[in-house]
């Protein structure tokens, strides 16, 4: 079929109802004709021309959430040295605006409540700024705040312009070139392709003469209703079916750890901290690349994973990247908005071996590949995700990689205009955090862009050096577990491990949790220990009543690394079972009561608690399951002829002490596991502070979910002060 016949069939698709475009597409297949290689036709008839793009629709959504945000919207500036033709730079954006149908477009609801995009009323201004009388190095600050100022300026998409152009004076022969454009008409694409025109139309109306452009062979809208009917007839739903199972039903957020509490409204203010790969390295990335038959960006990406990982221990991890799409001749030269994104999934966990990651990652980003026309938005839409303000939905952070970049750094005019890109740190982001890898003159480039409402410059200038320490174990053994791939460099370890964390004098006793306590009870028996309303306990009782209850768990199973969850109201029995728990040589799960009953039951499935401790009126709230053990302390006559010596057990430092959940804010509540060791240490480092005079009548009120707890309880009884358990509110 000539290119002249597949023109007509596009244009006579288009023209097409739903239902027989179908059809058409169905009768093309059968026959073997791709159609999604067709020419997109320009100018057709059509109402819905004027209709958004899925990718603009969901944009001008989002405006319409926050109208005030500078969120969406992509700055840059150039350098302009040397004589400077102001009349042919303003010439030279009219012919732009001219050119392109995005550049004097705006978007308004009609009447009907249909959404348009119409011709701007509004023509485009170029801003003059003066900043020539300041003194040299106020005049780059002056250029640093109006950068800034123009980057975060809000647009009005139902009235337009929607690229602002702003020029600063430096000096006669220098000036800088400010431009803004909207991400509803632009992407990154797009401002190539605007600064390259913009130098071409600048010469030619700087030497007299009209701009010898080829003739544009589409415009935005036509691909915007081509993409449309295409989509509408069968090939969405073919891709989204991938999606959605690829996806799953689940989509965590990323609980990276932040210098700050993510706030519910977003500045969208963010810094990009620039550093490089060592040359060394990316050769040895290349190499390896090469050697697991995957491309640079694979193993790039990985590495990312690995990274998110190790900084959140969760094992589902999802990553937006951005595809440029633009698959087809007719939008390479277009200003617009085509970019789409990809969420790319990754399970992995501490035992994943380096091989293993890259294959999976691999298999991934093919199958993105070859399902890349579903727009993001759509995605978004048919998953019915609960919108948030506070994050972005599918994913929080993205990764960019970028294969050859040419090194047009500088550029001159055929009138000797010198143009020279200006990079600053100050910027938008919709995301937590941004990676971006790119090669330039055989270099290897990276850059993190973050949040500021989120992260320290500190915070991301170590990220980046646990993601480049991350690549270096990597390439040195593909076969390692990525739990053991090395995070910190050899100073930085030191500085934690060792100089943060200095192991005191007497340490080395090597004891648990409840042999600390045990030496208070011989030292001191009949000293009272705990006090609840009018009842006390000495060090003798509470120690005799842990033991017989620790042996009667013994006897239900319980022993070095067993769970056991703890659900009951505050009060002595609390602590008597705590300590039990850990007498037996197990470790203990807290459940508040006040939770909902299917937390606490997701809490006990999780852990794998063996055995239940918890009270009658307390039990009756509870859905547990069968596998579990409930052991009533409303029913503590039952093991009262125990032995109320402590039970011998194989436990030591290294086994687990308990198990706190965190409170699941954002996702499914996770286990923390610590071991005795860690309390130990703590109760080691409180000696050296607080004397026993200092710890009597502790008031012990923090619920025992939380880890404050250990420190009123535990660091209070190891050091021989007494307690006095708050009751309930």
């Amino acid at each position: 079929m000539n290119a002249e016949d597949s023109l007509k069939l596009a244009r006579r698709f288009i023209g097409l109802p739903v239902e027989k475009r179908q059809m058409f597409l169905a009768a093309l297949n059968k026959e073997g004709v791709d159609f999604a290689r067709f020419p997109i036709p320009q100018g057709v008839e059509a109402e819905d021309r004027q209709a958004l793009s899925y990718a603009q629709q969901r944009m001008w959504f989002l405006w319409q959430l926050d109208p005030h945000s500078g969120a969406y919207n992509l700055p840059g500036a150039v350098r302009l040295k040397g004589r400077l033709n102001r009349s042919a730079l303003e010439q030279a954006f009219a012919s732009l605006v001219a050119r392109h149908e995005t550049l004097r477009t705006v978007f308004q609801r009609q009447a009907d409540e249909t959404l348009l995009q119409v011709p701007a009323s509004a023509a485009l201004q170029v801003e003059d700024v003066d900043f020539s009388a300041l003194p040299a190095p106020q005049r780059e600050q002056a250029v640093a705040r109006a950068a800034q100022q123009q980057s975060l300026l809000p647009f009005d998409l139902a009235v337009g312009p929607l690229l602002r152009v702003q020029l600063l004076k430096l000096a006669e022969q220098e000036h800088v070139l400010l431009l803004t454009l909207h991400h509803i008409v632009s992407d990154g694409w797009s401002m190539n392709v605007l600064i390259d025109e913009f130098i071409r139309c600048y010469d030619a109306h700087d030497a007299g003469v009209q701009p010898q452009l080829a003739a544009l062979p589409i415009q935005y809208s036509d691909y915007a209703l081509w993409q449309r009917r295409w989509l509408e007839a069968g090939e969405q739903a073919r891709q989204l079916d991938y999606w959605q199972a690829r996806l799953g039903d689940e989509h965590p957020v990323l609980e990276l750890p932040t210098d700050y509490p993510r706030p519910a409204m977003p500045s969208y203010r963010g810094t990009r901290h620039e550093f490089g790969v060592d040359s060394r390295l990316a050769e040895q990335l290349r190499a390896t690349a090469q050697k697991h038959n995957v491309t640079l960006f694979m193993l790039l990406l990985g590495a990312f994973n690995v990274l998110l990982h190790r900084y959140t221990g969760q094992t589902d991890l999802r990553i937006g990247v951005p595809i440029a799409n633009r698959n087809r001749s007719e939008t390479e030269g277009l200003i617009g908005f085509f970019v789409n994104t990809q969420v790319l999934r990754t399970q992995l966990d501490g035992q994943t071996r380096v091989a293993d990651l890259l294959g999976a990652i691999k298999e991934t980003a093919l199958g993105a590949q070859a399902h890349q026309d579903l727009p993001f938005e759509r995605l978004v839409e048919a998953l019915k995700l609960e919108r948030s303000l506070s994050h972005t939905p599918l994913f929080q952070v993205m990764y960019n990689h970028q294969p050859q970049v040419a090194d047009i750094s500088t550029v001159t005019t055929a009138s000797g205009l010198e143009l020279g890109a200006i990079e600053w740190e100050g910027r938008t982001t919709q995301f937590d955090l941004t990676l971006d890898t790119y090669e330039k003159a055989g270099t290897l480039h990276a850059a993190l862009t973050y949040a500021n409402d989120l992260f320290d410059a500190a915070t991301i200038e170590r990220m980046a050096q646990h993601w480049t320490r991350l690549l270096q174990g990597m390439v040195g053994d593909s076969q390692q577990r990525i739990s053991e791939l090395p995070l910190l460099e050899a100073s930085e370890y030191q500085r934690i491990v060792h100089d943060w964390n200095p192991v005191c004098e007497g340490f080395a006793d090597n004891l648990c949790i409840h042999e600390l306590i045990a030496r208070q009870v011989a030292a001191a028996p009949e000293a009272v220990a705990v006090t609840f309303g009018t009842l006390n306990l000495s060090y003798a009782e509470l120690d005799a009543q842990a033991n017989r209850l620790a042996h009667k768990l013994i006897e239900l199973g319980v022993g070095p690394e067993v769970r056991v969850g703890v659900a009951m109201q505050r009060s002595e029995k609390l602590l008597v079972a705590l300590l039990a728990v850990l007498k037996a040589g197990g470790a203990y799960v807290p459940l508040d009561p006040d939770y909902p009953a299917e937390r606490v039951a997701y809490m006990l499935d999780d852990s794998r608690a063996r055995v239940l401790l918890t009270e009658q009126a307390v039990a009756a709230t509870l859905d547990v399951n069968a596998q579990t053990q409930v052991l009533l302390m409303d029913a503590a006559d039952s093991w009262a002829t125990y032995p109320q010596s402590a039970p011998r057990t194989r436990v030591t430092p290294d086994n687990l002490a308990y198990v706190i959940y965190t409170s699941g804010s954002t996702g499914q509540p996770k286990g923390v596991a610590i071991a005795h060791r860690n309390v130990s240490a703590l109760i080691d480092w409180s000696q050296s502070v607080y004397s026993r005079d200092d710890i009597q009548g502790v008031l012990a009120s923090t619920s025992v979910c939380f880890d404050l707890s250990v420190w009123e309880l535990f660091v209070t009884l190891a050091n021989g002060g007494s307690l006095i358990i708050a009751r309930n509110a």
